[in-house]
């Protein structure tokens, strides 16, 4: 047999959001500004929950690590992102491209995960109310964040080393403005068909199983808020999930209608436009979610700002 003629990529080069040079700076800036106020709104919410005695419950502690998950799962794509827009040459090294694609499969099957736990405590709260803080105890908490992570750490791991186990030769251009698993996959000049499988069942697990509990838990709590007889009773109770309903619908709508495309049109710019919906944009929008309509994260904002002009002004 002749020898093959392949040379191991060493390095990946990303097309981006746009290839049009005039869009360039306009994009830097409005992703920058997208990333700014992604890191101030999510560690907004962590220092609150994390400082405020109101808002040491199992809801808030569930919303402070949904914002870590965020703030963790924008870091991961933004600041290269935003460095492609000035370059010329969107460069990025094999390993980075790796440890790009295990970051960002860690935090959003985390996310996923984070989403059904937070759903099973909404569920808790409204059917169970009397025995909430005796259910979802610190030391369960703790237990169910750490197996969010966990899981999200070992299908990031089993996942992405499935995708770099295949060989990459001569073609290394992305059609994505980040480590993807489909744009990879199309560049490699070997057998995908073990990563392939091991990509659609950990995606068709993780969507499946968690909105699986989403849906479980909401159908309950919708049939115990409908039992309540008075108007303004199931109004508080409704107030109490309706944060966390939108940031699921938004989330997995975006999801299932990237995954769930024809594997034709995988790599359409509709592919793109709704990556930089759940990768960037969702973790901008769901702190302005959860602190729009909670009384007790504005009121605990609205105190925290007012400890911090007094403490300027006392200096």
């Amino acid at each position: 047999m002749a020898p093959e003629n392949f040379t191991s990529v060493t390095e990946f080069i990303l097309t981006g959001v746009s290839d049009r040079p005039e869009l360039q700076i306009p994009l830097f800036f409005v992703f920058l500004v997208i990333y700014g106020l992604t890191v101030a709104e999510n560690l907004g919410i962590i220092t609150l929950a994390s400082v405020t005695s109101r808002l040491q419950t199992p809801m808030y502690f569930f919303l402070r690590h949904l914002a870590v998950v965020n703030l963790g799962n924008s870091t991961v794509i933004a600041p290269k992102m935003l460095i492609n827009f000035l370059v010329t040459k969107k460069a990025i090294s094999y390993y980075e491209c790796a440890t790009q694609l295990g970051g960002f499969l860690f935090f959003i099957v985390a996310e996923v995960s984070l989403l059904a736990v937070m759903a099973y405590d909404r569920y808790v709260a409204i059917c169970n109310p009397l025995l909430y803080t005796v259910v979802l105890s610190r030391q369960v908490c703790l237990l169910l964040v750490s197996l969010t992570y966990l899981y999200g750490f070992s299908t990031a791991i089993v996942t992405s080393s499935s995708v770099f186990s295949v060989s990459y030769c001569s073609s290394n251009v992305i059609n994505h403005f980040y480590c993807d698993i489909a744009p990879l996959l199309a560049l490699s000049c070997s057998d995908i068909s073990l990563p392939e499988t091991v990509t659609f069942i950990s995606a068709a697990t993780n969507l499946i199983g968690s909105m699986t509990i989403v849906l479980v838990s909401y159908f309950n709590i919708v049939l115990s808020i409908l039992r309540i007889r008075s108007s303004e009773g199931r109004k508080k109770a409704f107030s109490t999930c309706a944060s966390h309903m939108m940031a699921v619908i938004v989330f997995y709508g975006t999801l299932l209608f990237t995954y769930l495309q024809p594997q034709s049109s995988r790599l359409l710019d509709t592919d793109k436009m709704a990556s930089v919906f759940y990768t960037l944009v969702i973790p901008m929008l769901n702190p302005v979610i959860y602190s729009l309509r909670n009384k007790d994260v504005k009121t605990a904002l609205k105190r925290f700002l007012t400890n911090v002009c007094c403490s300027f002004k006392s200096m």
